[in-house]
């Protein structure tokens, strides 16, 4: 199953998108996306926001992260989802496991982000250069808390404040600590592993979001770990 719909109302879906599944289409990619897979079955979504090509889509998961997502089924309520991302009042919390133990219970990074020349890639930059602030970079936050310390890997929930391209794995790897599976951001010793863990994916999941609905209530939504995860976690991780 390619996604699950967690939540079903008028103005809005909560889906749990699965790792492997792109988001959105782009002239270079041919495979099927979860825009196209949405239209399919909620053809209204098309007509949705205010880019064709991401009808309904207020935010993203990159291909091989799963977990939840909100995406807007009427304009109000992609009008009002947008804002609150603009805003920074959504509350998204991903579970990672990344290489190496963490001392500290919990911590802040601020990394700024900056995409790569080659564009495919981010770079936590340093905050200060020559003791002036770094000019270069769009400001980023995470947060995490410590949920299970192992031998050689850490378990964490994160939270992001912002919503920059690659921004947990981009921060955790600039941490000393990149994310499991993935090979993008890892080093040349996490890559090794990460072919010997032949988990084809990166252990990154959106288990918890939080918004306001068209009424101005608050909703939260939880998902557990894939199964994928919760058996690597049982069987190969020390």
């Amino acid at each position: 199953m390619i996604f699950k719909i967690i939540k079903k109302t008028a103005d809005y879906l909560v889906i749990n998108k699965s790792a492997g599944l792109i988001v959105h289409g782009a002239p270079h990619i041919k495979e099927t996306t979860l825009v196209d897979e949405l239209i399919k079955k909620f053809p209204r979504i098309k007509k949705v926001g205010d880019d064709p090509a991401r009808p309904g889509i207020v935010h993203r998961l990159d291909k091989l992260v799963s977990g939840l997502m909100v995406i807007a089924r009427t304009n109000e309520s992609f009008d009002n989802l947008k804002k609150q991302f603009q805003k920074r009042t959504v509350a998204k919390h991903y579970t990672a496991l990344v290489y190496g133990q963490i001392e500290a219970d919990e911590g802040r990074i601020d990394f700024p982000i900056y995409r790569s020349k080659g564009g495919y890639k981010m770079v936590a930059l340093p905050k200060t250069v020559k003791r002036e602030k770094n000019p270069l970079g769009r400001t980023a936050l995470s947060e995490f808390e410590i949920l299970k310390r192992y031998i050689n890997y850490t378990l964490l929930d994160v939270r992001i404040k912002t919503g920059r391209t690659h921004q947990i794995r981009c921060h955790l790897a600039a941490f000393g600590h990149p994310v499991v599976g993935d090979d993008l951001y890892g080093s040349k010793k996490t890559k090794v592993k990460n072919e010997k863990l032949n988990l084809n994916r990166i252990f990154l999941h959106a288990h918890q979001l939080e918004f306001d609905d068209l009424q101005g209530e608050r909703k939260k939504y939880e998902t557990e770990l894939p199964d994928e995860l919760t058996k690597l976690l049982n069987t190969k991780i020390k």
